[in-house]
């Protein structure tokens, strides 16, 4: 349930703050007063695009936020912990658009991509705005309609996600196919690029060890005659450090006897003996260990050579670059050999994939058309409900067969072309008179028909739609009379399930509201603005006789309004 709204600076808006009630919640006001503005900047919320024209003049930014019920609402829940968001059983989205160009959106207060604030008012609103007249009018939008209904979101998320990766094969392969010539044309180029480096296999960081050794055996007689010098600096020579450090010792072992606080000194001493001992011999070591073998170093020079050879010819002065090249053109030289073979695996996996999609489609398809019967009767029934009482409603399938089978997948022995959706082109079909044909939407129904199959639709379907509001922006365009009062009851009828708002310029349907309000523009310090309340039981029915009578409210309209009301 959206339990309160709140704008700033949108449009004409000032600053508005609006709590909604469970069931019928109605929306009046003269036309131009900013009913539209309202659903514009509820839009906003669920993730609607918007541009800085809609910040009001002298602002800066415009806030839209709103309030949520959400307890018990598992996709929401579930939503949230998988993009770390903690869930508590009010929901706040919020969006700010500033001149700046920023546009900042938030759930819970934390900061969220547009994309899931869209996520999440999908979830939650079904707003049926204006425009939706005209998306009934098109073929293309019947089968997401129809879907609402049925329960096909897992299969579609599977299928799309066999869809895509169908696609990827085909790609591949196609890519492949289109390179054979210059695959094979480079056979013999990459044989010999690849036996050449082959030849040599160098490894992975090889030359900067070699670099490393080369330097060490090129200065071997400095390193030889440098580290001997230390070492006989150290320890082998007359008063070498190790010697003189002996003496320091026994002197400190003798202080150590007068005053215990030379005694760790004198340990210190004997660990420096250690050290110094274990230095010297490491370099006596080195100095023995040194392989002084010209051959050796001819060899690492020869090495380094034709490393750096290949390095300059094939990897643009970098192993790392040579080694990336020898393992592309060994994966194109494999692919080369083992040309046939590698079309037959991608030939089976696109037969495999193509299957795959198939039965998922056909799974989704046959489900679909299990309700087709119930949801032909139910929208029939609500049709009369609302006036046609001779209304038809037909729900007509087709598919789209095909030679072509990179752009089609195989179901019952035949390949249709497929999208998104699946196989199936769903197309609403309608009579509004006795002893005519359906036909399509847009050649049969006039404005007002055209809302009541809306209306009817959305009765039907949201007996199995997971959205637990729906906003209706003058559902009642081109109706008027006992139609008006029909589509009232079917509004009150669908609001025990859902909470309801609803714009209207009917009084019939505004005196079945749960809840009233009134949009209004004031004029404030030579600034208009729109202002939107809730009103009491007397405003109401002053509201109600308004929209009998006009600006000016006559005794006669409070009467209506009265008995539209059930009030004595």
């Amino acid at each position: 349930m959206l339990k309160s709204l709140q704008i700033k600076d949108y449009a004409l808006i000032e600053n508005v703050f609006i709590e909604f009630g469970r069931g019928l919640n109605i929306i009046t006001g003269e036309t131009g007063a900013g009913k539209s503005i309202l659903i514009d900047a509820l839009s906003v919320i669920l993730g609607e695009r918007a541009s800085i024209e809609v910040i009001r003049k002298g602002a800066s930014k415009t806030i839209v936020e709103a309030m949520f019920d959400v307890s018990n609402h598992r996709r929401i829940k579930s939503l949230l912990e998988e993009n770390d968001i903690e869930f508590h059983d009010e929901l706040i989205l919020r969006r700010e658009i500033s001149l700046k160009s920023s546009n900042r959106c938030f759930i819970n207060d934390t900061p969220v991509t547009l994309n899931l604030l869209k996520e999440a008012g999908e979830l939650l609103v079904d707003l049926h705005g204006q425009h939706e007249h005209q998306s009934l009018l098109k073929n293309e939008h019947h089968i997401d309609f129809l879907d609402q209904y049925v329960d096909v979101a897992d299969d579609l998320e599977k299928f799309n996600l066999a869809r895509k990766k169908l696609s990827s094969v085909i790609q591949h392969y196609e890519k492949i196919l289109s390179e054979k010539k210059f695959f094979a044309e480079k056979r013999d180029v990459y044989s010999f690029q690849i036996k050449e480096i082959d030849a040599i296999a160098p490894e992975e960081n090889e030359d900067i060890t070699l670099e490393e050794e080369l330097t060490k055996l090129e200065n071997a007689e400095q390193i030889i005659s440098l580290s001997n010098e230390c070492y006989e600096m150290l320890f082998d020579q007359e008063n070498a450090v190790y010697d003189r450090l002996v003496d320091v010792q026994n002197k400190l072992a003798d202080l150590a006897r007068l005053d215990k606080y030379f005694g760790e000194l004198s340990g210190e001493a004997d660990s420096a003996q250690v050290i110094i001992k274990e230095l010297a011999l490491s370099l006596r070591d080195y100095k023995l260990n040194l392989d002084l073998d010209s051959e050796k170093l001819n060899s690492l020079r020869s090495r380094l050579n034709s490393i750096t050879h290949l390095k300059k010819r094939y990897g643009n002065g970098s192993l790392k670059n040579l080694l990336e090249h020898r393992k592309k053109i060994g994966d194109e030289f494999d692919l080369i050999e083992n040309f046939e073979d590698k079309i037959s695996e991608y030939k089976k996996e696109i037969s495999k994939l193509r299957d795959e999609c198939g039965l998922i489609a056909l799974s989704i398809s046959e489900k679909r058309k299990k309700v087709v019967k119930k949801v032909k009767q139910e929208v029939e029934n609500t049709l009369k409900n609302l006036g046609i009482a001779d209304g038809i409603f037909e729900i007509n399938f087709s598919l789209n067969e095909s030679d072509d089978q990179t752009n089609s997948i195989p179901v019952n022995g035949k390949n249709y072309l497929f999208n998104s959706k699946g196989i199936d082109n769903v197309k609403f079909l309608i009579s509004t008179n006795l002893g005519e044909d359906p036909k399509p939407l847009v050649k049969v129904a006039s404005g007002g028909e055209v809302s009541r199959v809306m209306l009817s639709l959305k009765s039907v379907l949201a007996k199995s739609d997971k959205l637990p509001i729906l906003i209706f922006d003058e559902i009642d365009t081109g109706v008027s009379g006992r139609i008006a009062q029909k589509v009232g009851q079917a509004l009150k009828n669908l609001s025990s399930t859902h909470q309801i708002i609803a714009i209207t310029h009917l009084p019939q349907i505004a005196s079945l509201s749960d809840y009233h309000y009134s949009v209004e523009k004031l004029k404030i310090d030579d600034r208009v603005v729109s202002n939107i309340r809730a009103l009491n039981q007397s405003e109401k029915i002053n509201e109600i006789a308004k929209l009998i009578s006009g600006e000016k409210i006559t005794d006669s309209a409070i009467i209506s309004a009265k008995e539209l009301l059930g009030i004595n």
